[in-house]
């Protein structure tokens, strides 16, 4: 029998949302899984299931019951031959790692952040950069499914094909996701090399910058010309970095938090900060190399609040660039992180049918004090709006079915399956009923 927790809270990572279910489980089986549903449909409850809670938004809430997967993480079986990995979908990708590594295979693209479960990175469209690879759940070739109704589907290519396109981005309202079979690579290392360079250059350039890097991304300093450009590349070099830990973290960290949160009084601090750190930390050309899961994912250090969309890049960044300048008192943290997606066509990833830039921005929340950010969120959203951006789904924006409906040609798909598998919505939120109704 699976037993519940009652007053339990929930928050997000960034602790910018928080919850209080009625009824908190950690299933260790397919079987506990199911007596939870079971348990709500007969009690006429909501479910949400959780994984990392790494979302910055608040599309992991629930005040019914919450299914935390994080007991259901185990490695169930590797495919040599293929280089395949069948896994539990509770299992965090730091987890997955050490796994992967003995067998000699390696996940061909991670985001920026490991502590995430497998289903939920999948579920939310989680990516990170390179015109060659896809969001991370294009390397999903399997998964399982246990719909609302306690019937557990497989789906891939070949069977269940239609859920399998919709499910692969999830976003948690198509039943729970239970085991998910990845599509690996041989291990390899990565060197990565950073250097400055200016907005102007970047943009000018950027077709070149893609083609000379397989995991090219760059950083903006908003109020300034600075750009930091970031390429990742394989290499046979053994590991080795030329960063230096006190300037970076200890001297970085704990002064930048500091700058930032004089800057809460006085705001026209931000831009001397954003330029100060650029020199301080990005004028000089670094570089280090590592195996490839090293290298990808980095510690995030700040509670944040983050936006991120997919659309054309150098018109966005540079009108972005032009409002900053007109509204000296709207203020922007840094940086802006732009990175580059392959299209793919899993129904609701924001790379449907085109390749994509992402445009993420930021704004920190020094010693956890809110920053007046809702001038630039609602600046840069019309802008995103404007050329055509699909915002990135564990994000904060305030788009609704109306907006969702233009942005992805097959969204009327997507809720006809959701529909057909949650008849009753018993997988929906708050979040989830503004993207559907």
């Amino acid at each position: 029998m699976v037993h519940g927790h009652k007053g339990v809270r929930f928050q997000n990572w960034a602790r910018t949302y928080g919850c209080c279910p009625e009824m908190y489980y950690q299933p260790t089986s397919v079987e506990e899984v199911r007596e939870v549903l079971a348990l709500a449909r007969q009690q006429n409850k909501k479910v949400k299931v959780v994984g990392g809670g790494h979302s910055p938004s608040d599309i992991a809430c629930t005040d019914g019951f919450m299914i935390h997967m994080g007991k259901m993480n185990r490695v169930l079986q590797v495919d040599k031959e293929k280089k395949q990995v069948t896994v539990e979908a509770g299992i965090l990708l730091t987890d997955l790692h050490p796994q992967l590594d003995k067998h000699g295979l390696a996940l061909s693209n991670l985001g920026a952040v490991s502590d995430v479960t497998a289903g939920g990175v999948i579920g939310s469209g989680t990516h990170n950069t390179g015109i060659k690879h896809g969001i991370l759940a294009t390397q999903v070739v399997a998964l399982t499914l246990m719909t609302a109704d306690g019937a557990i589907l497989e789906c891939s290519e070949s069977s269940n094909a239609e859920v399998f396109q919709a499910a692969r981005v999830h976003l948690g309202c198509l039943g729970v996701i239970l085991t998910i079979t990845l599509q690996c690579v041989p291990q390899f290392h990565l060197q990565e090399t950073s250097f400055p360079s200016t907005l102007k250059e970047v943009l000018d350039n950027l077709d070149s910058h893609l083609k000379k890097s397989e995991y090219f991304r760059f950083l903006w300093f908003p109020h300034s010309e600075n750009v930091s450009i970031i390429y990742q590349d394989h290499t046979n070099k053994p590991p080795s970095s030329s960063a230096s830990w006190f300037w970076d973290y200890a001297v970085g960290f704990y002064l930048l938090e500091f700058l930032l949160w004089t800057s809460t009084f006085l705001p026209c601090l931000v831009g001397w900060i954003n330029r100060f750190f650029f020199w301080l930390l990005f004028t000089r050309k670094k570089e280090s190399s590592n195996l490839s899961h090293k290298i990808f994912t980095y510690e995030c250090r700040f509670k944040q609040h983050v936006q991120d969309w997919a659309e054309k890049t150098k018109e966005a960044l540079l009108e972005l660039k032009a409002m900053l300048e007109a509204h000296p008192k709207v203020v922007a943290h840094y940086p802006v992180e732009v990175r580059f997606t392959r299209g793919d066509d899993i129904l609701l990833s924001p790379c449907f049918q085109r390749d994509s830039c992402y445009m993420n921005i930021i704004m920190y929340r020094p010693y956890g004090k809110d920053v007046p950010r809702l001038d630039y969120w609602l600046a840069y959203e019309t802008i995103m709006k404007k050329f055509g951006g699909r915002p990135h789904w564990a994000k904060a924006h305030n788009c609704t079915r109306k907006d969702f409906e233009k942005m992805y040609p097959a969204f009327p798909k997507f809720c006809a399956i959701r529909e057909k598998l949650d008849p009753t919505g018993m997988f929906l939120n708050s979040y989830l009923e503004k993207v559907f109704y």
